[in-house]
């Protein structure tokens, strides 16, 4: 990890709203509401980024490109009306997808077809409450075993497992952040639960077998 979580901050810092800590950064340059805010949420974005390239110097490294584009682009860019740490999520995507992209190491998603087209399978799917029980009992697994798993997934499959597993992005969120259609998101997410329990299925019985 980049960063540590810097102890002993003054309570009410701690009792601040996201918005409030943002806020006194920007109009007072208060350093201590910005290390508030990452100690709140550095080590989830972290855990995202890494997940995704699954090496510690570049998650490293994207993890600082990230944060250093936070701190010169919050006065330019970031609205106060939306939430901080969607934002800073979308400037650590982009650049984690953007690193992938340079390693040309972008995968497509199996079965994936146009998100225009009227036979696209994603319109077939259920609602989104559906997914979010499937999502539930795939959760339910250990956590270390879990991460495993979803790094082997492909990169749009571990987005979004991802973005909904941490931090827990309705599915619009995650369509809007990855650039695609809500069904598309959907489907995704479909894709990455089969895998997963395909995963989580084949171990149980290469466990049973060798007892």
């Amino acid at each position: 990890m980049v960063l540590k979580k810097t102890k002993n901050l003054p309570a009410r810092y701690q009792d601040l709203k996201d918005q409030e800590l943002v806020h006194l950064y920007r109009k007072k340059e208060d350093q201590l509401a910005f290390q508030e805010l990452l100690n709140r949420h550095q080590t989830k974005i972290y855990s995202y980024i890494f997940s995704m390239v699954r090496n510690e110097e570049v998650a490293n490294d994207i993890f600082q490109d990230t944060f250093t584009k936070v701190i010169t682009k919050m006065d330019e860019t970031y609205d106060e009306q939306g939430k901080w740490i969607a934002w800073v999520m979308r400037i650590a995507h982009n650049a984690t997808i953007d690193h992938i992209r340079k390693q040309k190491r972008f995968v497509d998603v199996s079965g994936a077809t146009d998100d225009d087209s009227k036979d696209d399978f994603y319109d077939r799917l259920e609602d989104e409450s559906a997914i979010d029980q499937q999502t539930q009992l795939e959760m339910d697994e250990s956590a270390s075993e879990l991460m495993k798993y979803i790094a082997e997934l492909p990169e749009e499959q571990r987005t979004v497992i991802m973005l909904r597993h941490y931090y827990e992005m309705p599915f619009k969120e995650i369509a809007e952040l990855t650039n695609v259609s809500i069904n598309t998101a959907l489907g995704r997410m479909r894709y990455a639960l089969i895998n997963l329990r395909k995963m989580f299925e084949e171990n149980h019985t290469t466990q049973t077998k060798s007892v």
